[in-house]
């Protein structure tokens, strides 16, 4: 694993070891951030189920001001902050060692609003549950885009309250649908 573009492009990435994490491959990596634009102007990025921390890490590469990732997993949570200090990034990032849920909802009372959202949650858990959360919290700014990667054959709804979903895209196993926070909630 490398970060693909921006100030630390081809700098290698430590991933935690085991079968516990399912990192998001180079080519999808490549992919998502080819649909998302080359470059970001600022922005503060949340990586949910961070695993090395990759996504977040890349947008921090291309542009972004801040990121915060969480994981559960001990051992996931040094390798973020362990790729953080080596791509010279640990001011730029805070890591979270916590449940989603339980970290959505601590983001959520420090009065956080990000502008690009990543989760990679398990496959058998799918995204729905973490996408409704982000949505009904409001932590997610206007015009704020949120990219799920899950299971091709089970994807999420189009909508979840003011996220829809407005890209689908499939690399074999994995896909990813992109969402984006309206003005207006849908059904």
């Amino acid at each position: 694993m490398r970060i693909i573009a921006g100030e630390a492009r081809g700098r290698r990435l430590e991933a935690p070891a085991g079968l516990g994490t399912r990192p998001t491959s180079d080519r999808v990596r490549e992919s998502l951030f080819n649909i998302l634009g080359q470059r970001f102007d600022g922005g503060l990025v949340l990586d949910l189920y961070a695993g090395s921390g990759a996504l977040g890490l890349e947008a921090l590469s291309r542009g972004a001001e801040r990121a915060i990732l969480v994981d559960r997993d001990p051992a996931a949570a040094k390798v973020c902050e362990k790729n953080a200090v080596t791509l010279g990034f640990a001011a730029r990032v805070e890591v979270v060692r916590a449940e989603v849920p339980e970290a959505l909802r601590k983001l959520a009372t420090r009065g956080l609003s990000f502008d690009l959202v990543f989760l990679d949650p398990p496959y058998a858990e799918g995204p729905g549950a973490t996408l409704e959360r982000l949505s009904s919290l409001g932590i997610v700014a206007k015009g704020g885009r949120v990219i799920a990667e899950h299971d091709r054959r089970s994807p999420p709804a189009e909508a979840y309250g003011s996220l829809r979903r407005t890209d689908l895209r499939t690399f074999g196993e994995p896909a990813l649908s992109f969402f984006e926070r309206l003005e207006t909630e849908h059904p």
